[in-house]
């Protein structure tokens, strides 16, 4: 039985603010790093003389790390501390683009790119913990949409600004220029404050009554392993990541080879079409916590509605469309494509115990990177290289639809999984504004 509590004060709107621009400066500068080496492949290839199929493992790189460090990263994050875990971790990935722009080989680079995964591994999940700790949770998908706006925001003007520096000046000062902006931001992080670190207990009825008890281990795991609404969930936001990271990855490429224009106006182009993500991150955690005020799993119907709308738009353009027809089907790709994540993201807040929500956010990050992240780019690479890039990029709708499809599912079981959840209080000790800079 669940132990219902009186809700703790929040901080002042001025410091969720102040707080807010932080982590939302620091998520732009995570995916610039992080996609910045899309638009440098042709200059790779020539320099290296490296495949399609090794740049697209120069981006699964990232999310292989990613997968494998998330975890132990986010029990840093919940048992340890937020602030200190975020700045030490931005700190390690700048470093590690900065790194990238030394590299004499392809060896050299992979390595380098592997080390910005380990730095990014917690990003994700201590964000989202800190951001769903510090606003009303009523709000939370439209916060966490507008977070993670940055996602598309960031990944655009990496793979832009980062194809026409290296045409100009040369890929090495593209990777140079996207790692320093990242480093001052994460010491600025070290100067927050920080939420306590939540007690994990558990309310049981005992003969005197409700009391609460210290979570075993068996406690912590059944979070996950009895939550269906968790299961599918994160693997529809595998399938949707599936679809994202591979054209964040090859439309650049697609428009250079199809349409004969240059790397940097490729990824500019390229870029554009998942900048318009930026509206489509915050309209979507909008409507769904819009929606959720009159049905309870608006938060899992409402992806379930957006991932099909992909799936249609993106069979529609690559399927039957060239050109500039193609390309305004594809903007409209671009806003659909992201808006189940703000919800997603909120469900796995949602259905788990408010002292293991990190954890909760790293078991999606590690099941979205190892079943889509780092397959995609990687998938669509071998593709193209049997097949042509064109065959290959008509396979994407298929998992936008399966993404659909297991959110539907998983939308029976929220409901139940939802009630079953222990409340706390958190104390944040954040009541005051920021000092002034």
């Amino acid at each position: 039985m669940k132990n219902i509590s009186a809700v703790a004060p929040l901080p002042s709107a001025s410091y969720r603010r102040y707080l807010f621009s932080l982590l939302f400066l620091l998520y732009l500068f995570d995916y610039m790093d992080r996609m910045v080496i899309v638009s440098l492949f042709p200059y790779l290839k020539a320099d290296y003389g490296i495949t399609d199929t090794q740049c697209g493992l120069l981006v699964s790189a990232v999310y292989w790390s990613i997968l494998i460090f998330s975890f132990p990263v986010s029990i840093l994050v919940d048992r340890w501390s937020r602030k200190k875990s975020i700045g030490l971790m931005a700190v390690l990935w700048s470093l590690a683009t900065l790194a990238c722009a030394f590299t004499r080989n392809f060896t050299q680079l992979f390595a380098a790119r592997t080390a910005i995964g380990i730095g990014e591994a917690g990003y994700a999940p201590g964000g989202t913990a800190m951001i769903s700790t510090i606003f009303p949770k009523e709000q939370r998908a439209r916060v966490l949409g507008l977070w993670n706006a940055s996602i598309p925001l960031g990944s655009a003007l990496g793979i832009g600004l980062g194809g026409l520096v290296a045409e100009h000046f040369g890929w090495r000062y593209a990777l140079g220029l996207v790692a320093l902006p990242g480093m001052v931001i994460a010491l600025l992080f070290f100067t927050v404050k920080d939420y306590k670190t939540i007690t994990l207990v558990k309310t049981v009825v005992q003969s005197k009554g409700q009391v609460q008890v210290k979570m075993q281990f068996s406690d912590m795991a059944r979070q996950f392993t009895h939550n269906p609404t968790l299961l599918f969930n994160n693997l529809a936001f595998a399938a949707n990541v599936f679809v994202t990271t591979s054209l964040l990855t090859w439309l650049p490429t697609y428009f250079h080879r199809f349409e004969g224009l240059t790397m940097s106006h490729a990824g500019i182009k390229g870029g554009s079409v998942m900048l318009l993500a930026i509206i489509g991150a915050p309209l979507g955690g909008y409507l769904a916590d819009l929606w959720m005020k009159k049905r309870q799993n608006a938060r899992m119907v409402f992806p379930a509605i957006s991932s099909a709308m992909t799936a249609l738009l993106l069979f529609i353009a690559f399927g039957f469309f060239r050109g500039q027809v193609q390309y305004m089907i594809l903007l409209g790709a671009g806003v659909c494509a992201v808006a189940f994540v703000p919800a997603a993201v909120a469900v796995t807040q949602d259905v788990v115990h408010p002292g293991m929500r990190a954890i909760s956010l790293s078991i999606n990050v590690i099941i979205q990177h190892l079943l889509g992240s780092s397959l995609g780019p990687l998938f669509i690479g071998v593709l193209s290289d049997d097949f042509g890039l064109e065959k290959a990029m008509v396979f994407l709708p298929a998992f936008a639809l399966l993404g659909s499809l297991l959110f539907l599912i998983g939308a029976r079981f929220y409901a139940k999984d939802l009630a079953a959840v222990e409340q706390t209080i958190v104390e944040t000790g954040i009541t005051e504004p920021a000092p002034k800079r």
